[in-house]
């Protein structure tokens, strides 16, 4: 029977250590956003259908896990949480101060076939700043970003930082003998040309109808976009003629804008990026790993026609996602999990007496949290405290058992001890053994658990 029940295809079980995994990567995630003064939000798992239809582009479209209720209403789950965001900011209108400093950290769904780094069912991180036309909104959300890898254990040898312009881009283009109104097919193909075989793209800028001319340009590209910015001898000479050299000056400009220190020398114009989503409309920016063996770790950019799409004044936006699935496996591939289960007990109850209730008298004392009820707020954490459900009474093996669970502290309940009016509280990392009075002893290991430690 077994057999027949399995998780869907694309889709994952987190048992406690793959759980451990998910709340490191989120509580870094909600940590570094909080520092930069963005506030969580969410909306709803399913949208409409039409919802991701209006700007999200023919390729989304057609990844849409899509149903009809039982009104007939077309819906889909989330794919993504942009336009979800959009839709909001535009219902709300007016009524929310400016600039608008979301995240959000939702669960996400594509019909697609999955794949490394690709799953059907994901976390994403969403991190939008909205309000703000300045590339200082564009810089803020990428020192974020950067600050989460490195939050997170990673240094700039690690990852590497494209950028480009989608505006600049189609003066470029236009500039190097792209036709105006093939700018949309170009922009797609682009998205592409380093994912194509050579007998791929020619199929491909056959089927668009580009002329001989364009396709030179756009094969060129394709080479030297496989090549280290030192050797892009050709692309360079392309750029060298008086209207493109014009646009691309600007797009060093911009580079220097939008640079940040911590990022040294690995934050880089990419002439094929252009993201894939429709609703992009000036920057864009990717984060991939630096060995080029994963899909991209991170990627967004500027929005600043969908608000206005979704029925909301012009309201200028920018904002990235961050997938789970890439960043754990670049995490593992360097070493940067945390080798033991994330959140051990602070105290495991050590039970040697012949008093089997002391057991729960302590766990529950100790796991008691206090509430404010003025101030509405809890004053005084409980703790996280776990015991022995053996009958044993070899103190042994139950430390054994509190060093399996990783917890912090032993507080051990023994005969001669309790007898003496003390218990023995042992620090589980040092080894150190001490003993507590029991008249103090709750206010002590409070303090203890407080004060920090593994």
């Amino acid at each position: 029977m077994t057999d027949l029940f399995q998780a869907p295809k694309g889709t994952r079980d987190f048992l406690p250590p793959a759980m451990a995994v998910r709340r490191y990567i989120e509580d870094a995630w909600r940590r570094v956003s909080l520092r930069y003064g963005f506030q969580e939000v969410d909306g709803p798992t399913f949208e409409s259908l039409d919802l991701y239809k209006v700007k999200s582009g023919d390729e989304i479209v057609s990844q849409l896990f899509a149903f009809t209720d039982r009104g007939g209403r077309d819906l889909a789950l989330r794919p993504e949480f942009t336009p979800t965001l959009a839709r909001i900011v535009a219902q709300l209108g007016g009524g929310l101060p400016k600039p608008i400093k979301w995240f959000s950290i939702p669960r996400c769904y594509r019909a697609e076939q999955p794949q490394k780094g690709r799953l059907r069912e994901f976390i994403q991180w969403n991190v939008d700043f909205v309000g703000d036309s300045s590339f200082k909104a564009d810089r803020e959300c990428l020192a974020l970003c950067a600050a989460l890898l490195f939050e997170l254990g990673l240094t700039p040898n690690d990852f590497k930082v494209s950028w480009n312009h989608r505006d600049l881009m189609a003066e470029l283009l236009v500039g190097l003998g792209i036709r105006a109104d093939k700018l949309a097919d170009t922009f797609y193909v682009l998205d592409r040309l380093q994912k194509l075989s050579d007998v791929e793209r020619d199929k491909l800028l056959q089927s668009r109808e580009f002329s001989p001319s364009e396709q030179k340009i756009l094969h060129l590209f394709a080479t030297e976009m496989g090549k280290p910015e030192a050797e892009q001898t050709e692309l360079k000479a392309l750029l060298s003629a008086p209207v493109p050299r014009g646009v691309y000056e600007k797009i060093m400009i911009l580079q220097d804008q939008l640079s940040l220190p911590e990022l040294a020398d690995n934050f880089h114009w990419d002439i094929g990026l252009v993201r894939g989503l429709a609703y992009y409309t000036g920057f864009v920016f990717e984060v991939a790993d630096a060995k080029g063996e994963n899909r991209a770790v991170a990627g967004g950019g500027r929005y600043d026609g969908l608000i206005e799409i979704f029925g909301g004044k012009p309201t200028p936006a920018v904002g990235f996602g961050m997938g789970d699935v890439v960043l754990e496996i670049l995490l593992a591939d360097r070493g940067l999990l945390p080798d033991k289960p994330l959140g051990g007990p602070d105290v495991f109850i050590v039970n040697a007496s012949d008093d089997n209730g002391l057991t729960d008298l302590w766990a529950s004392r100790l796991r008691r949290s206090t509430f404010d009820r003025t101030l509405k707020t809890v004053i005084q954490q409980g703790l996280r405290v776990e015991h022995s459900y053996k009958s044993t009474r070899n103190i042994g093996k139950l430390l054994q058992e509190a060093a399996a669970a990783h917890a912090r502290f032993a507080l051990i309940l023994a005969p001669d001890e309790l007898s003496r009016h003390v218990v023995k509280w042992r620090d589980m990392q040092s080894r150190t053994e001490s003993e507590l009075p029991l008249s103090q002893a709750e206010t002590l290991i409070r303090a203890a658990c407080s004060g920090g430690g593994d």
